[in-house]
């Protein structure tokens, strides 16, 4: 049976989130995160590239760190390696981020113990698009 919507966090986070910024976003169509978000931006969301490398993505201008984004942030959507993860929460932990959420294989328990403390939601080792089209297809 499927998690009601009272109950299952990721649906209601889904449901309210907006704005999700891609820290790792590339513009190159053959990366998983380029797909990903791309799915998401299909689904009405808006997309914040978040790569030091891209000056845009998907018709969105990019922003070289979190802390340059000059709006409200709903979601923190990371696609990079473990290692540079905690930089990334502490940034989404400075601007009061909501939820942050570390895409598949990207794992770093320290930091997303330190998220939760800050009182952030987080979901970890999960892909955005599979656990949308779970939910709301």
């Amino acid at each position: 049976m499927p998690p009601s919507i009272e109950t299952d966090p990721i649906t209601n986070l889904l449901k309210a989130a907006k704005v999700i910024a891609v820290v790792g976003l590339s513009n190159d169509p053959l990366r998983p995160s380029h797909g990903v978000a791309a799915y998401m931006q299909s689904q009405g969301y808006r997309i914040i590239p978040v790569n030091p490398r891209i000056d845009s993505a998907l018709g969105e201008q990019g922003y070289q760190s979190l802390l340059a984004v000059p709006e409200k942030i709903d979601i923190v959507d990371i696609f990079r390696r473990p290692e540079f993860v905690e930089e990334v929460v502490d940034q989404a932990i400075q601007l009061r981020v909501p939820a942050i959420w570390m895409q598949e294989e990207v794992i770093h328990e320290k930091a997303a113990e330190k998220a939760r403390r800050a009182g952030i939601f987080v979901v970890m080792d999960r892909c955005i698009l599979k656990e949308h089209r779970a939910r709301f297809r």
